[in-house]
């Protein structure tokens, strides 16, 4: 009885190894593969773009008009 419960064992043991990855994992993260929602996070990184853009625009155009007010000789 003590063989047949060692041999038992064993033979899970071997099994669970047997069927366990032998490759180890890459070192390197691995580039997330396109997803469907890749297209609308381009278009809102294209927009947050844009929205800068704008927001300087306003920026330099309110400081334009306020230094004007003022009267401010810029050129």
């Amino acid at each position: 009885m003590g063989m047949s419960r060692s041999s038992t064992l064993w033979l899970g043991i071997l099994f669970i190894q047997a069927c366990s990855s032998s490759t180890q994992p890459p070192d390197s993260p691995v580039p997330p593969a396109k997803t469907v929602f890749d297209p609308l996070v381009s278009d809102l990184d294209k927009a947050r773009s844009v929205q800068q853009t704008v927001d300087r625009n306003k920026e330099e155009t309110k400081n334009a008009v306020e230094a004007q007010e003022r009267g401010d000789s810029t050129q």
